[in-house]
């Protein structure tokens, strides 16, 4: 079962930091809103899930991130000789920190809005036995202490089908 999780982490975090995931829907939305949004690199993308506390004390994190996780599996067994066939839960949260209080529920919101520009136009068969077949949930949370001084975040779920073996 962990290598069904790892598998397609690895396979949501490869999307988003492709040239035409994040990257090409953040360059859209900045032109579109005509604001400045931060350049994200591949280090900013990690396939892990981590409280933004321990994040902060562990290692330097550089904002905004992205941390892509899976919070369930399902095995149902669709296809009954297969090893796994039914759903993996996938998250992706979206983490903005900044030391104003202005503007950073906005930017959550435009990052936020930047995965699910990617799923959007992701939808459909993404190899070693995974289909996206679209459909997400978007949770905003409230603002903390954390990062630069103020943290926000904000949580995409959606499911991916998953046939292996």
């Amino acid at each position: 079962m962990a290598q069904v999780a790892n598998a397609v982490s690895t396979t949501v975090a490869g999307r988003l930091g492709a040239p035409t995931g994040l990257p090409a829907s953040l360059t859209a939305i900045a032109s579109r809103d005509n604001i400045e949004l931060a350049e994200i690199g591949t280090d900013q993308i990690l396939a892990q899930n981590i409280a933004a506390e321990l994040a902060e004390r562990s290692a330097g994190v550089l904002y905004p991130v992205f941390y892509v996780y899976c919070e369930k599996l399902k095995n149902n067994q669709r296809e009954k000789f297969r090893t796994f066939s039914g759903k993996a839960g996938m998250a992706v949260e979206v983490r903005v920190s900044r030391d104003r209080l202005e503007d950073l529920g906005r930017l959550v919101e435009l990052y936020a809005e930047a995965v699910t520009n990617v799923l959007d136009v992701q939808r459909g068969n993404w190899g070693g036995g995974m289909y996206y077949t679209g459909g997400y949930e978007v949770v905003f949370g409230g603002v903390k202490h954390g990062g630069k001084n103020f943290i926000q975040s904000a949580r995409v779920t959606f499911e991916v089908d998953v046939s292996i073996g």
